[in-house]
């Protein structure tokens, strides 16, 4: 059977690969998705717990890792989070705003995955089609029968979610084409205790400011049957090693030292959960006063 023919061929059907078929299609050319799952978009529709927070409305070069920190400035002047807002206006949705920065979308994430698609009419997108050898000249061998290009494109993410069928398989391709890469690394994760002293706190919400390496960030963290999440957890981990040290700040904005000697001074007999529950969630208050004790 002679391979199917197109322009540009792009294996994964995530957000990247439904932006790339996007504006490639606009250039005029013939593309298809391959996406091995049964849908595509999947993990927009758990991000930002089914509310999909899309963008930020302040992004800048310094808001990014990498090893070409130039790369980000280029990209950014190609395609900015106003494009992508300009996008969800031409297609009636609406967002909000956190106090981060952080704009989620009002319809869900299943509306951005259905504006993408929309975008698509014009692209190829075949579901539950595994890759299984690509050769030299971009010819993909799939389930689904063999696909030609003069451009191929790998949009599988990282190996961050396997149960959402993320794995390695773009690391692995890269180095079929002897193309340059570096290890894996943690970033965007919780953290995990080893002694599971808070996890009666599970659910627990609290604005801090969390430093490691000289990088700060102040927003929410989550406590966890296992750990620390949240969004100020998730950010540090990008700049935390094994066996690096972090450092939680619990009240931000006052002098912790100069509060306490005062409340001392003033209400003797005031027990220091109560002082510390004037700022704190009084159960993480009281949790952290236990814990302190036993050091």
């Amino acid at each position: 059977m002679m391979p199917k023919n197109y322009d540009v061929i792009i294996i994964g059907g995530g957000a990247a690969g439904l932006m790339c078929a996007i504006e490639a299609n606009k250039r005029g050319k013939k593309v298809v998705i391959l996406e091995k799952e049964n849908k595509v978009g999947k993990k927009i529709l758990i991000s930002g717990g089914g509310r999909c927070n899309f963008t930020n409305l302040e992004i800048t070069a310094q808001n990014y890792l990498s090893q070409n920190p130039h790369f980000c400035k280029s990209a950014l002047a190609q395609y900015s989070q106003w494009d992508f807002m300009a996008l969800m206006e031409k297609h009636h949705l609406t967002w909000n705003k956190k106090h981060t920065n952080g704009l989620f979308c009002d319809q869900k994430s299943g509306a951005i995955v259905k504006m993408l698609l929309d975008e698509c009419q014009d692209v190829d997108i075949k579901t539950n089609c595994v890759v299984e050898k690509i050769q030299d000249n971009f010819l993909v061998s799939t389930n689904q029968g063999d696909f030609e290009a003069d451009s191929l494109v790998i949009a599988t993410g990282g190996a961050s979610i396997p149960k959402m069928g993320a794995t390695d398989f773009g690391l692995k391709i890269a180095q079929q084409f002897d193309l340059k890469t570096i290890n894996f690394s943690a970033g965007l994760v919780p953290f995990i205790f080893n002694n599971h002293c808070f996890q009666d706190l599970s659910g627990t919400s609290l604005e801090v400011e969390i430093s490691c390496n000289g990088v700060s960030f102040r927003e929410n963290i989550l406590i966890t049957h296992f750990g620390l999440s949240g969004p100020a957890v998730l950010q540090i981990s990008s700049y935390w090693q094994q066996g690096d040290s972090i450092t939680l700040n619990l009240l931000p904005d006052i002098d912790a030292e100069y509060f306490l000697l005062k409340q001392q001074k003033e209400h003797p007999k005031i027990q220091l959960k109560t002082s510390l529950g004037q700022f704190l969630p009084k159960k993480f208050a009281s949790k952290l006063v236990e814990v302190s004790s036993q050091l």
